[in-house]
């Protein structure tokens, strides 16, 4: 005998019923969690309450240095530490600042001079280290922040509150937040997309999580998409072999119907993830391949980026495909830079380091500038954390390390309506305390928001009984560095 009960009726709970009544009830709400109007055409619809003074930025590429660099060694020139070479931090500073489990038993805190000559950069005269020339060549297009500060002292953590405003992974990252307020500008491309490159200084320090580019409790549509170093480009885009690209479409025609029938009766966000993401890898065959061929540019541009350029998974390579997608309007781009992580031998690690990222940092800013995309671009480069004026280790005039500091550090931003030639915030003597205008990671999120037109207030996510967003209930637009 048959059972009486279809598997719809089996699964009817008061969600799923809400969703089916009212004439559509769920499937509207469904709609406005998902920022789009799923009842027209398809198109883009970003929610007016989310919504700040007229954006700045269109799009945003954040070249996010894993590892924490040294912002004694580039950004922050400290000649006081040359001069106490080797005396104990704790007889000029109050050492107040917890230390990470490394450091803890050092009977001895010496301080450790930097080895790099800093030099006055462009009409500002912005201090940059001798490690970085190219980024210094185009000092009067960034603003260089020297007073962020932030709250976890350990890399896990330390990366996922910079990506996610919480110590705690779950969280959705910002390049989801940023997807969810504001949607999509390019149909055949994802809103955000991540891509990951290993250094020269340590290639093989901290691990990076696909989490950090994960939508966490928002809807999975919010994703980063990791662009891979190797074979495809994305994951699974290519067709099986054999499987031609007619059977393909009509595979996903009819998996399509099988879905919507399913969104019908149980509006879950989840199945109209689903429905999307199969009709963007769909497209993506055609537009990735076009994205990823560097054939049609110009070799004076391939130059400007640097010998590394055409080497799938280099920095290089990333920067000029961060450029690409930035003109076909991809929202959110992130490249992850490993090996800052300098502990023991700064010296021999650091300036390998450097040059792989100081060339095509400055080609990126130059390239938007060039072609009218830095004015609503934002640009921001920086780590996790900072690193200690004292040594760790045994302390060397050619040889020193730097254990983790998230009480003071640099990063530097450009395009998007943000200062061009200005620097913002100081430290002591010591590059130990913020002496003037300090900027906490929430900070600076709220100032990205705001810079995309978002009010970071506003925008908020009900999870587990409770409204979230990036900035938690913190944060502060730091409108100094604002044009």
């Amino acid at each position: 005998m048959s059972d009486p009960f279809s598997e719809s009726q089996l699964h009817l709970n008061r969600r799923h019923f809400f969703g089916k009544s009212a004439k559509g009830v769920g499937v509207a709400a469904l709609a406005n969690m998902l920022g789009q109007d799923l009842l027209a055409t398809g198109g883009v619809k970003i929610p007016d309450q989310f919504r700040t003074t007229a954006p700045k930025a269109k799009r945003m590429i954040y070249l996010f240095q894993s590892g924490a660099p040294s912002q004694q060694e580039l950004f922050d020139n400290k000649p006081q530490l040359d001069k106490y070479f080797g005396q104990e931090l704790s007889d000029h500073v109050e050492m107040n600042q917890r230390v990470t489990g490394m450091t803890a038993g050092q009977k001895s805190f010496p301080l450790a001079a930097s080895k790099y000559q800093f030099a006055k950069h462009g009409q500002a005269g912005t201090e940059i280290s001798e490690l970085l020339p190219h980024i210094a060549g185009i000092s009067d297009d960034i603003c260089v922040i020297r007073s962020m500060y932030t709250e976890a002292i350990n890399h896990d953590p330390a990366i996922t509150f910079f990506q996610t405003g919480s110590q705690i992974p779950g969280r959705p990252s910002i390049g989801s937040w940023m997807s969810y307020g504001l949607g999509s500008s390019n149909k055949d491309l994802p809103d955000f997309v991540a891509m990951v490159s290993r250094g020269t200084g340590r290639p093989n320090c901290q691990p990076l999580y696909d989490r950090l580019w994960g939508s966490g409790f928002l809807p999975t549509q919010h994703a980063g998409v990791k662009f891979m170093s190797t074979g495809d480009p994305v994951l699974y885009l290519s067709n099986p072999k054999g499987f031609p690209a007619r059977s393909r479409r009509r595979m996903l025609d009819d998996l399509a119907e099988l879905n919507e029938k399913k969104l019908s009766e149980f509006a879950d966000p989840e199945i109209a993830t689903r429905i999307k993401q199969y009709e963007l890898a769909y497209r993506m065959q055609t537009s990735v391949p076009e994205l990823t061929d560097f054939s049609n540019e110009p070799e004076s541009v391939l130059q400007m980026y640097g010998p590394n350029v055409r080497k799938r998974g280099t920095y290089a390579y990333n920067c000029l495909m961060a450029r690409r997608l930035a003109e076909r309007d991809v929202r959110f781009v992130q490249l992850f830079h490993m090996g800052w992580d300098q502990h023991f031998t700064l010296p021999k690690q650091l300036p390998g380091q450097c040059e792989d990222v100081d060339q095509p940092t400055a080609a990126l800013i130059k390239d938007l500038k060039m072609r009218g995309l830095l004015e609503d671009t934002l640009v921001v480069w920086g780590g996790e954390f900072g690193r200690t004026a004292y040594c760790q280790g045994t302390l060397k005039r050619d040889n020193y390390g730097r254990d983790h500091h998230p009480r003071c550090f640099s990063i530097f931003a450009a395009g998007g309506g943000v200062k061009p030639g200005m620097t913002y915030g100081a430290t002591d003597d010591y590059s130990y305390n913020i002496t003037e205008n300090p900027v906490h990671v929430h900070d600076l999120h709220a100032t990205i928001l705001h810079q995309m037109g978002i009010d970071h207030e506003r925008l908020t996510y009900r999870f587990q009984g409770r409204q979230f967003r990036l900035t938690d209930v913190h944060g502060h637009i730091v409108k100094d560095i604002l044009a």
